[in-house]
């Protein structure tokens, strides 16, 4: 199966891999000549791995199930290391399931292509949901240990990668009901932790729909809230600090289908002084009939300027489901733009295409998934968005 472009401005459609029939593509990282997918869950999959050194022709070079009731989503790559996640799935059942795999898988890259896994670490409950390792020592994830409502903030030391050790972590307070905390939030909403991007001493962490928390984490054993903004959408999912600037971009990620769902919004916030962030406005909406279609309409990720890939403190790049890729011109936060975009043709066996999440590497090619059935498809920048590309590099 070959999938092309129903819709694009500024990027073009390079190759596509259906990744084997398991097209439930979920977190893409490059590394080198490496990449790797973790998969949503439907299929059964766990990760990926493909040799990328002629982006033309993608090669599948291996690729391993999920444990049983479970799902390994999430990616990150640094040092030599592969982290992937061990999650409960499906995360809502609607029968009995049987045991599941909870923590965090280290792998060791010693031939980029051929993952061997080092060490584990189990986190209990639900397990791990959302990585965050860009190299060094320590990593930032959300999980749901046993005994909490749902997902909060936890650091691992990876000093010994076969042996990782928690450190530290970060709750709201009313999480932790094993310790005789009662939730004081309203029932209908959902105070869930989904992962911090750091800059410096502090992190900025999307915590559902308590929107946006800001870490002090200059202590990694003892992290504490220093600011709290709220904007009334929910499902805060992504909160990037742009490089060079007072700016923070941030998704809300749109979780149902159809026309009626909610609004989400991609958000601008000003984080001049990070302990009282200031709301700016949000970005533009795409244009089109993407909010008629019955399947996920809105924002889900963006590109996190990861070392070693594209960084701009300008120009964003966003994945917005059934809208597709979405790139935006902050050069002006008063004004951002829309400055580029591409749809995919909707796959086989789905009503609308589901662009996932994506990685911009430092060649400027746009890796990107499809959540349910359409693989992984990759991207060029065409001739006027390279070079404005070039121009707003960090």
């Amino acid at each position: 199966m070959r999938l092309g472009t129903a819709d694009a401005s500024g990027l073009r459609l390079l190759a596509h891999h259906d990744l084997a029939g398991s097209g439930d593509g979920m977190q893409v990282i490059r590394s080198g000549d490496a990449l790797y997918v973790g998969h949503t869950g439907t299929s059964r999959t766990g990760t990926s791995v493909l040799d990328v050194s002629d982006p033309l022709r993608p090669r599948l070079a291996g690729q391993w199930p999920a444990p049983a009731n479970s799902h390994t989503h999430k990616v990150q790559v640094a040092d030599g290391l592969l982290l992937v996640n061990h999650e409960r799935y499906p995360y809502r059942p609607t029968g009995p399931l049987g045991p599941h795999s909870a923590g965090l898988a280290v792998f060791d890259l010693a031939d980029p292509l051929a993952p061997e896994q080092i060490g584990f670490w189990p986190s209990g409950g639900k397990g791990v949901h959302r990585i965050v390792w860009e190299g060094g020592r320590y990593a930032h994830l959300s999980a749901v240990p046993d005994g909490f409502t749902d997902r909060i903030w936890v650091v691992l030391d990876l000093a010994d990668p076969s042996r990782p050790v928690e450190v530290g972590r970060w709750w709201w307070p009313g999480q932790w009901t094993a310790g005789g905390e009662r939730p004081d939030w309203p029932a209908d909403r959902r105070y869930a932790a989904h992962h911090a991007l750091i800059a410096g001493d502090v992190g900025y962490l999307g915590f559902d729909d308590a929107n946006l928390v800001v870490l002090d984490v200059s202590d990694l054993s003892a992290p504490r809230m220093t600011g709290h903004l709220e904007w009334g959408g929910g499902a805060t999912h992504t909160c990037l600090p742009l490089p060079g600037r007072d700016l923070l971009v941030v998704t809300d990620e749109q979780q149902h289908d159809g026309p009626y769902a909610p609004e989400r919004r991609i958000h601008l916030v000003d984080i001049a002084e990070p302990s009282t962030p200031r709301y700016l406005g949000p970005l533009p909406h795409p244009t089109g009939p993407y909010d008629e279609l019955p399947m996920r309409f809105g924002p889900h990720c963006l590109h996190e300027n990861r070392p070693g890939s594209y960084r701009s403190g300008r120009l964003v790049f966003a994945t917005y489901f059934s809208a597709g890729v979405r790139v935006y011109d902050l050069a002006d936060p008063g004004d951002p733009r829309e400055v580029a975009h591409w749809v995919s043709e909707t796959p086989p066996g789905q009503s609308a295409p589901q662009a996932n999440d994506l990685f911009v590497d430092s060649d400027g090619l746009v890796w990107v998934t499809d959540r349910v059935h359409g693989g992984l498809f990759v991207l060029e920048p065409e001739p006027r968005l390279r070079a404005l590309m070039e121009r707003a590099r960090a």
